[in-house]
């Protein structure tokens, strides 16, 4: 920073936040305020990229989210490099590092990370199987913590959208169907990570993805040109809604709209433009701003200007409804719907050539960035930009912690069924393992070779679903089918006719487990659970908790029949929502759903 800079009020602590904003703002290029206007993908590793020295230098950038993160020491002094380059700046503006969320299981790179060395908890659907506020609460404190030891600041969670499109692959970062719950969860998990306001011990969460983003046309994802088309055949538009109405009521700092195109919505009258909800001023400007109220950040979803070609795959902008639109023209859309930020992009220069133009006023750039400097401010990053890498290592994944996160997967699971005499698991009982590491249960019974050899049998599945690669990221996205093929259902009736099975689902996404229920001795379904978790359940240490999140349906007859946008709508589920027996020694006749 320069020595006029240091002297600067928007440095003075003492006066309002708004004051200092007001300051900063005032002193800034329009180059710079393009740059606040960018929120880039970046990998935290040994040294700070030189693709990402370029856009903090030259292109004014000061917000990144990042990707890879290969351990604690490494993430911190990684994230003081990138603030040291910010600190060589004209105004000296610090970074912002967010990420997706990184304490659970899945690992997809469009949506999450596993957990790795934070601490490991349920996947926020797991969460929902809980029911419970306080468990949450204490989940996000813990992460907050861990987050702020490496010095990531922003949270591109939590996801309120609602499971009711037993297809659509996200299912496992939301808090299940119903919006009331959704929305409990939610300030629950606000609160923890960014307390009763933003200061300079939270971390800012972005709540999406608005206005809800689970009634998907045959469960396909937007993230890909086939699944752009969101529908409301029941007119549960309102219900979707809901759970954003709790965030922004908790103080949520930011907000991403989805990638989806409404198709066929109305609202109080009015036809929705087809366009996704990033370039929809009905939704951002006319239902979130002004009927909602919200004034805190809108950060469109990652990849909205541009096509990207990764790893010689191809993937489109999310430009649905606007694809034939130049990147120019869909910036302009997107800034006049109401948006702040463009998640995932790094053109600060077209922007400024768009205010240049006449296109854009700078009076509308001043208002987004206002937003974006405030949140820096409520953060602290100004006054301490740094972290302690001895303190990182410390705080992430200690034990404590992680003990925690072991004990809310085991609470999580949901007993479906559990014959008398099967569980739990003693001693000595003989235990033939599959879809399981052996090893995680081999102190506490006895492992046996072959199912022949065995009083037991437990078998781990993943929910099914079609595997998928010709677009990049497609093949994380587990979505499709929801039937086990016909090969997994043989051979678990062989088994089954050996010796009584144990099965446990986990369940990303609703399974159709009709066929193999009536082959189980005990079912147990999980939401992103350890071997070591899971073995807390098995042999009684830790009580099954958890309650469905959602309906299991019965068919695919069903879920075709279903409306994608209605809480529980299919017909006759195998198990309905909040099932769940609470327990796993309970005679096979008091199982029924």
């Amino acid at each position: 920073m320069s020595d006029t800079a240091t002297q600067a009020a928007y440095l003075d602590t003492a006066l309002p936040v708004n004051q200092r904003v007001e300051d900063l703002l005032g002193r800034m290029t329009l180059e710079e305020k393009a740059g606040q206007m960018f929120h880039a993908i970046t990998f935290g590793g040994a040294d700070v990229d030189s693709g990402t020295q370029g856009l903090i230098a030259e292109g004014f950038m000061s917000h990144f989210n990042v990707h890879q993160l290969p351990d604690a020491r490494t993430a911190a002094r990684w994230h003081n490099a990138m603030q040291e380059l910010a600190s060589r700046t004209r105004l000296g503006i610090p970074i912002t590092v967010s990420t997706d969320p990184r304490h659970a299981f899945a690992e997809n790179q469009g949506a999450s990370f596993a957990a790795g060395f934070f601490s490991a908890w349920p996947e926020p659907i797991g969460m929902a199987a809980l029911r419970d506020p306080e468990t949450v609460l204490r989940f996000a404190d813990t992460a907050r913590q861990e987050y702020l030891a490496v010095g990531l600041r922003a949270a591109l969670h939590p996801t309120v959208d609602l499971a009711t499109e037993p297809r659509w692959a996200r299912q496992y970062s939301g808090f299940g169907q119903d919006p009331e719950l959704t929305g409990q969860l939610a300030a629950a998990y606000l609160e923890g990570f960014q307390g009763h306001a933003v200061s300079d011990q939270s971390v800012a969460c972005m709540t999406k993805h608005f206005p809800g983003g689970g009634p998907q046309k045959d469960g396909e994802d937007p993230h890909f040109p086939y699944g752009r088309e969101q529908v409301y055949p029941a007119g549960k538009f309102e219900d979707h809604l809901l759970p954003f109405r709790d965030a922004i009521g908790a103080g949520t700092s930011a907000i991403m709209p989805y990638y989806g195109m409404p198709v066929g919505l109305e609202r109080n009258g009015e036809a929705i433009e087809e366009v996704g909800f990033g370039f929809n001023r009905q939704i951002i400007t006319g239902l979130l701003r002004e009927e909602l109220g919200y004034d805190g950040v809108v950060c469109t979803d990652w990849g909205l200007l541009h096509d990207s070609d990764v790893f010689g795959m191809n993937l489109p902008a999310r430009a649905w409804g606007v694809e034939h639109l130049s990147v120019e023209d869909r910036m302009v859309k997107a800034i006049d719907a109401g948006c702040d930020q463009f998640g995932g992009e790094a053109c600060p220069e077209i922007l400024v050539g768009m205010v240049k133009s006449g296109r854009i006023q700078i009076q509308r750039i001043d208002e987004s960035v206002r937003r974006l400097l405030k949140v820096k401010f409520e953060l602290g990053l100004f006054e301490n930009r740094y972290v302690d890498e001895e303190t990182a290592v410390a705080v992430v994944g200690n034990a404590v912690f992680r003990e925690e996160g072991l004990k809310a997967q085991s609470r999580s699971v949901v007993a479906l069924r559990a014959a008398a005499g099967v569980l739990p698991l003693s001693s000595s009982t003989r235990v033939y393992v599959e879809g399981m590491s052996p090893e995680a249960l081999a102190d506490c019974v006895v492992i046996a070779p072959t199912p022949d050899d065995a009083d037991v049998a437990i078998v781990r599945l993943d929910a099914p679903y079609e595997p998928r690669n010709d677009l990049f990221l497609e093949a994380m996205f587990r979505a499709g089918s929801l039937e086990f093929d016909a090969a997994t259902v043989a051979h678990f009736e062989e088994l089954a006719r050996k010796v009584p099975v144990v099965l446990v689902v986990n369940l990303d996404r609703p399974a159709i487990l009709t066929p193999l229920e009536p082959h189980c001795s005990a079912l147990l379904a999980t939401f992103g659970v350890s071997d070591e978790a899971l073995v807390r359940v098995l042999t009684g240490e830790v009580n099954p908790e958890g309650r469905l999140p959602f309906e299991l349906p019965r068919s695919t007859q069903a879920v075709l029949e279903a409306h994608s946008d209605e809480p529980g709508g299919t017909r006759e589920p195998l198990y309905a929502y909040g099932f769940g027996l609470g327990g796993l020694v309970v005679p096979a006749c008091e199982t029924d759903a």
